[in-house]
């Protein structure tokens, strides 16, 4: 009895260890409030529909290997259009974010049937460039933000902003195209897989 107690101790401590990793507890509370609205980016083997850490075994592959996700919004209405970015706030690090926010994708003129069916269609002013965090740079953040889009906008990029990913000034672009709050926010953080 005594040794099925001891294995069950040891069980729930293994259990215990592998549920942190794979939930994710150890955002900042800043981070982790900073997802709302029932966004989902799917990624091969990774479904990401809360703020979170990606795992180690999944660094390289979201770096090198995966292209652009899935996107799914089920709260997308009938009528309306949708502008989704990505952006890195930490360029080139967290602590020096000189070339903050860096544009990772840029789409406009998504569908809301679309959007709610998980089907990005839509006109891309940036293509998707995945997370590269630099070596030694710590965690980014990968910010996820969808607007609605007002029914006579005609989203677009400056040829300056065209040119460059970085340095790229999303309250100006927001207040351009009268974009108003994000209608659902969703983040990862990762570092360098090699770090």
């Amino acid at each position: 009895m005594a040794a099925l107690a001891l294995f069950l101790v040891c069980f729930v401590g293994v259990l215990g260890i592998f549920h942190v990793e794979a939930t994710q507890e150890n955002l900042s509370p800043q981070d982790a409030s900073f997802c709302h609205g029932e966004l989902e980016v799917i990624y091969p083997q990774l479904d990401i529909d809360t703020c979170l850490i990606i795992q180690k075994k999944f660094r390289k592959k979201v770096t090198t290997v995966w292209k652009a996700p899935k996107v799914h919004f089920p709260g997308a209405k009938k009528n309306k259009r949708y502008v989704l970015m990505m952006v890195d706030p930490d360029a080139p690090s967290r602590t020096n974010p000189t070339h903050a926010y860096w544009r990772h994708w840029l789409v406009v003129n998504i569908q809301g049937p679309d959007l709610k069916e998980g089907h990005l269609q839509g006109i891309t002013l940036t293509d998707y460039y995945p997370p590269t965090p630099p070596h030694e740079s710590g965690f980014h953040r990968y910010q996820f933000k969808l607007f609605e889009q007002p029914p006579d906008a005609s989203v677009s990029l400056t040829e300056k902003e065209k040119h460059s990913r970085g340095k790229w000034d999303v309250d100006a672009f927001v207040k351009k195209f009268h974009l108003g709050k994000p209608v659902a926010t969703l983040q990862f953080l990762t570092q360098n897989y090699e770090d």
